[in-house]
């Protein structure tokens, strides 16, 4: 069970190295936030009540309804739609791949049996691959999901050190990426009202 739901996870960090749309990629990040609830009751080996609610708020309200619902508002808002460089998908793709083959090699050779090796791996998968979004698109709204992407795999690293989650630390991830994401959609927002851009790079030739 808990290694087709990581299976599923790996391939949704292939599918958004790939995806034009930035409504897909909102998809895919509520559909993360469902797998990584699976993920983490899988792991329990006992019913807590607490830790149980804080899964559920951080997994299956937080990243799979939450954040998908303030990045759908973002979208609407300032209305983007898709990447516009065919090339750099492709581009992201190949990197991807190579992420996915290089967190595989580390893993293999930092094998500790304290550590779940399994959980390990595909938690230094999506932060390279959270990093590779940020890299390789210019679209700051892109680099949002990225950062996203990368803490579903501090979530995932927390797994891969025991079964007992650290709840403290997650809430407090938790809540410094809401505020961010917050900001950044207000940010976005007024940005679009005013010069109707988005990018990276259009950004920085403003400011010069």
């Amino acid at each position: 069970m808990t290694l087709s739901l990581i299976i599923l996870y790996v391939l949704t960090l292939l599918y958004l190295a790939i995806a034009e749309r930035f409504r897909n990629h909102t998809t895919i990040l509520a559909v993360q936030g469902f797998l990584l609830f699976g993920i983490a009751i899988a792991r329990l080996h006992e019913f807590h009540p607490v830790e149980m609610t804080v899964i559920i708020i951080e997994t299956l309200v937080f990243k799979a309804i939450v954040i998908p619902a303030i990045l759908l508002t973002v979208i609407h808002r300032t209305k983007i739609n898709r990447i516009h460089s065919s090339s750099t998908q492709f581009g992201a793709l190949v990197m991807s791949i190579v992420a996915l083959v290089a967190s595989c090699t580390i893993t293999y050779y930092m094998a500790d049996e304290r550590t779940d090796m399994i959980f390990f791996g595909v938690a230094l998968y999506a932060l390279l691959s959270g990093l590779i979004l940020i890299v390789m698109r210019k679209r700051i709204f892109a680099h949002l999901v990225g950062f996203l992407v990368i803490e579903n795999g501090v979530f995932l690293f927390s797994m891969a050190i025991g079964v007992e989650l650290p709840m403290l630390i997650n809430l407090a991830i938790m809540l410094d990426i809401l505020i961010s994401i917050l900001i950044l959609g207000t940010f976005l927002s007024r940005v679009d009202n005013d010069i109707h851009t988005d990018e990276s790079d259009a950004l920085t030739s403003i400011k010069d």
